[in-house]
Order: structure tokens, then sequence, then C-alpha cells
């Protein structure tokens, strides 16, 4: 089906479309954390980067990527329209990702990423130990 809209008319559209939240990967995390009894973290937490959950106490950042935006090949999805485009927004959101990343830890925090795809059920347990991981770490 074609699109109803011109390019540009399209293209416009889409500049206005702003995201409010990652809410299902998010939601799915927060339940993870309550059932496995994982407590401490804020979301919304009011620091420069924006990550989606924090443990103040252990200064540990946990970031909730999607697959898609920021360059995880875990599905191999790759729009064959405007290739460039959205090769080039990628690349964008991954240069980002690393400067915010480097940017904690420059003021000693660990910096947790996980994939979308990892907070699917066959890889709960592998998610889990990563973050139970770095919360012990920074407990010692």
């Amino acid at each position: 089906m074609s699109d109803v809209f011109d390019k540009d008319a399209r293209s416009e559209i889409m500049r206005k479309v702003r995201s409010k939240e990652n809410r299902s990967t998010e939601l799915r995390l927060m339940k993870l954390f309550k059932d496995n009894g994982i407590s401490g973290w804020r979301r919304n937490y009011p620091v420069v980067g924006h990550p989606d959950f924090v443990f103040p106490k252990y200064k540990v950042a946990v970031f909730v990527d999607g697959c898609f935006w920021h360059g995880h090949d875990c599905r191999n999805t790759r729009p064959q329209d405007n290739k460039e485009y959205w090769q080039k927004k990628r690349e964008r959101n991954m240069r980002r990702d690393q400067e915010i990343t480097e940017r904690f830890e420059g003021r000693g925090w660990t910096v947790l990423r996980i994939w979308e795809c990892e907070l699917r059920k066959n890889r709960i347990e592998e998610t889990l130990t990563k973050i139970r991981g770095a919360i012990m770490t920074e407990a010692d």
C-alpha cells in the first residue's frame, strides 16, 4: 500500500513524533525487579544522560535500549526504504550512547545497557545476572 502523503509531508509528520518513554520494556524490567526482590532503583532520576533506571546508592545506571534504534543486530531488521537515512540515524544513536556511557563512567558510575531482546523469557536469567553483578560489585 502506498503512502497517502508525499515524501515531504510524511517527513514533516514524522519529525513531530516524539517518544514519551520506552514503556513496554521499562514495565517488563520493573516487573523483573519486583519479582526478584531487586530494590533501590529509581525511575526518572534527575541526572544528565537520562537512564531508564538508576540505583543511586550503588551508582549504577541502567539503560534499556531498543534493538533496532540502538544498533543491536539480533533480528537483523533493516528497512529497505531510505536505507541510508536509517543507517545514519542508528549510527548517531550509537555514538550518543557511547558518549553517555563514557560520561557516567567518568563520574564513577557503572553503566548497564540491556537490550530489548534480553527481556524475553529465554534471556531473563542472563539479564538478572547482569543486574545483580553490577549492584553487588558496587556494594563491595
